[in-house]
């Protein structure tokens, strides 16, 4: 997979987010699901509400990108060092 560049990126409706509002955390491969939930912890400025919702996309395309997730919830996610 090639890096999303601004240009892709900006291509991207925002419910191919994570995050749609903030246009965070792509979600459009395998790599990108991976990656937003790795990063999930470092998003600043978004209610636990909007990490709720995220979640839940992150688990569609999860599913639709055969991508495991060993957490039930992003509760679970380990915090990341301040």
């Amino acid at each position: 997979m090639s890096k999303l560049g601004s240009e892709n990126r900006d291509d991207l409706s925002a419910r191919q987010f994570a995050f749609p509002k903030q246009r965070k955390e792509p979600l459009e491969d395998a790599r990108h699901v991976r990656n937003a939930v790795a990063r999930f912890n470092q998003v600043q400025g978004v209610t636990d509400d909007e990490r709720d919702e995220a979640w839940t996309r992150i688990k569609t395309a999860a599913k639709k990108f055969d991508v495991e997730l060993h957490e039930g919830s992003w509760r679970e996610l380990r915090k990341s060092p301040e």
